[in-house]
């Protein structure tokens, strides 16, 4: 059986041959344990692709996540200068803007000097004017590189054809180069999008002191994003997740997530089915006491399941209230049991999640969120030589 069947069969509650294993990474794993220049892995679509296919393989994964967008194939042409030390790089754009991207953590881009990209305004947002939130401290999924954004301003991003074939270059050139892989793409929530655009203070505070325009925007969020996995889809990615990151009890309440999350992430549900497509939700935290509400997004699967102390979600229970229809991937506390645990409370936590996910298939091995940079190499091997002698399934 393929990676690509295994996770697929996975997915859809049908018995693979063993459980799949399919791991995030963090971008300072990348950076650390990869050859490529870190500048080029976050910013060439090909490159990127090419090392997640790279250390897919070297831990014996069975897919990967493109949680980034592609980019311009020319995006070198738009740099100013660029100086390396020991702790990174820095990169000048031409515009004058700054990335700097440190050796074991995700890039961040500054104005001149070193100061924050500028958010939206609550007082001068308007959900009709796209130059009100198309702001270089905001800039629509190129992730920290607002100097590669080359859309016209008057571009209706509600539209799948405005977005240029850059954007799902390194979709496409995975999706065509590992035929046998379980390939995802990812887009981010309605809900995310507003907290980047104020920033995090600030748009939790709009939500209490102006409901209304959270809620035009988010409406308008929803477009676009639905437009962006209209744009995706036809690539034939192997599932789409929507990032949810901030919608776990940490961030809001059950009423404020049924209002702001829930409407709106199952317009982007409907959109990924429209296609065939399995859909699923990535929630970071304690979302034990909202998996019911994320089931009602018509999403088919829960990405994360953090269990405590990171998280609330105890996966025995969660697999038995929500398991017949929702398939879940990770569950595997990535700091206390993968990072910090010794040999053997590892495995035992990796036999654990196996026992109780195996059962009825529906279950994807993973750790819950993003695997940590300093996870040394040899564990997440061992992770997936664990689901090959323990997660079979009887033909």
């Amino acid at each position: 059986m393929t990676p690509r069947e295994r996770v697929a069969r996975a997915m859809r509650h049908l018995t693979p041959d063993r459980v799949p294993v399919m791991c995030q990474l963090s971008l300072g794993h990348y950076f650390l344990h990869s050859p490529e220049p870190n500048a080029s892995i976050w910013f060439d679509s090909r490159c990127f692709s090419d090392t997640l296919e790279a250390f897919r393989r070297r831990y014996g994964f069975d897919g990967i996540l493109l949680n980034m967008p592609g980019r311009p194939a020319n995006w070198q042409d738009a740099i100013a200068s660029r100086r390396t030390d020991e702790k990174g790089e820095t990169i000048v754009w031409k515009r004058g803007l700054e990335t700097w991207i440190p050796n074991d953590d995700c890039p961040h881009t500054f104005t001149p000097g070193g100061g924050r990209l500028a958010r939206a305004s609550v007082e001068t947002v308007d959900p009709d004017d796209p130059a009100t939130y198309r702001i270089p401290g905001y800039v629509w999924n190129t992730f920290h590189a607002p100097d590669l954004w080359d859309i016209p301003a008057e571009a209706d991003l509600a539209d799948p054809g405005t977005w240029p074939e850059w954007h799902r270059s390194a979709l496409v050139h995975a999706r065509g180069a590992y035929p046998d892989v379980s390939v995802h793409a990812e887009v981010f929530s309605p809900f995310t999008h507003l907290l980047e655009l104020f920033g995090y203070e600030d748009a939790l505070i709009a939500l209490l002191d102006a409901p209304a325009l959270c809620e035009r925007l988010l409406e308008r969020f929803a477009r676009i994003v639905e437009a962006q996995i209209r744009s995706y889809a036809p690539c034939e990615p192997d599932a789409i997740l929507i990032s949810s990151a901030f919608a776990g009890a940490g961030f809001i309440s059950r009423t404020m997530y049924r209002t702001y999350v829930l409407p709106y992430e199952k317009h982007c549900c409907g959109a990924i089915h429209e296609f065939g497509i399995p859909a699923y939700t990535h929630t970071c935290g304690a979302i034990g006491d909202r998996l019911d509400l994320m089931e009602q997004t018509t999403t088919d699967g829960i990405d994360t399941l953090d269990p405590p102390p990171l998280g609330t979600v105890d996966l025995y229970k969660a697999k038995r209230e929500f398991g017949e229809r929702l398939f879940f991937k990770g569950n595997l506390d990535s700091v206390n049991e993968m990072l910090k645990a010794d040999d053997v409370t590892f495995e035992r936590a990796v036999l654990e999640r196996l026992a109780i996910g195996k059962p009825g298939s529906g279950f994807i091995l993973s750790s819950a969120c993003s695997v940590a940079p300093y996870v040394r190499p040899d564990r997440l091997r061992a992770m997936t030589g664990l689901a090959e002698t323990f997660g079979g399934y009887s033909s």
